[in-house]
């Protein structure tokens, strides 16, 4: 397993983005009406069983289904280069891998593989058509920023995402909360070890910043949204986070303020005030009030694993 911040000398496939989540749900239209209007995404395309919604210049970051109710059927990630040299390398790696074309209007070819221990299938592509969208509203989120989700155990989803896909490793908490990263962005995916649970634990959107946040937060209010935890400060990745729950009570975090390393020869985050070293750089926490929530309290179902 790679460790450190340091990237792998070579890896199959190099993610540069975290680009959309699936989620099925019993009740199509109850899904899009919260997204575009109370998240206020943009509703690009629509059949009569699947909808896609984008915050900004891609097609589609919210891909919504008929079916049963499950959050993260499916992630998709953007890759750097060929699509057809990474096919190539992930079967040389030894990974089963389905080229497909039929899964999105945006997307002329996708490569499936399935993720180990959870069995949710990853796409991965070189690029998404524009969606058209120009500008940001005063609500729109910025970006889908992160997935979380249940692992049985974090060894093999770590190995999978680092030494497949070129993520590198942020933050532990514990031995059971890991956060990896793609770009700058302090995590694009992160994993719970737990036996009892499964699924997604939170999905998370990027506000650009305090006012940004502040404003979806009233705007949640006014049509009877109300937060289940935060504001707060997490400690690792030291964003500041709400939390609050779709119509199918997926937890849905809105955050600000994450921890970004723009040099990876350095290995460090970009220095902030509130940080607890200096410089601050990838570690494993303890599992404590300031790994969860500088602010306080904990929300001891973000922990129960």
């Amino acid at each position: 397993m790679s460790d450190s911040t340091t990237p792998p000398a070579s890896t199959p496939v190099t993610v540069s983005k975290i680009g959309y989540v699936g989620f099925e749900t019993l009740d199509v239209d109850r899904m899009v009406d919260y997204y575009t209007k109370v998240l206020d995404f943009v509703l690009v395309e629509r059949t009569n069983g699947e909808a896609f919604l984008t915050t900004g210049f891609d097609h589609h970051a919210v891909v919504i289904q008929q079916g049963q109710t499950k959050a993260r059927s499916f992630v998709g990630y953007e890759v750097w280069g060929d699509l057809a040299d990474a096919q190539r390398r992930l079967r040389d790696a030894g990974y089963a891998v389905e080229r497909r074309s039929d899964l999105a209007p945006s997307i002329p070819a996708v490569l499936v593989l399935e993720e180990p221990g959870t069995g949710v299938p990853i796409h991965l592509y070189d690029a998404q058509a524009s969606s058209g969208v120009e500008g940001y509203t005063p609500l729109r989120p910025t970006k889908l920023g992160h997935v979380a989700a249940f692992t049985p155990d974090l060894k093999p989803s770590q190995d999978f995402y680092q030494d497949l896909l070129g993520f590198k490793w942020s933050d532990t908490i514990g031995d059971f909360f890991v956060f990896l990263r793609c770009n700058a962005d302090h995590h694009a995916a992160n994993f719970m070890a737990s036996k009892t649970r499964e699924g997604m634990h939170h999905i998370a959107y990027e506000m650009r910043d305090l006012n940004h946040l502040q404003t979806m937060l009233d705007h949640l209010a006014k049509n009877n949204y109300r937060l289940e935890w935060g504001p707060g400060r997490h400690g690792a990745g030291h964003n500041i986070f709400t939390y609050h729950q779709d119509p199918d009570g997926n937890d849905i975090e809105l955050f600000t303020q994450i921890d970004m390393i723009h040099d990876e020869s350095k290995g460090y985050f970009e220095p902030r005030p509130w940080h607890e070293d200096f410089p601050q750089y990838p570690k494993t926490w303890e599992v404590d009030l300031i790994a969860v929530n500088s602010w306080g309290p904990i929300n001891p179902d973000k922990l129960v694993h």
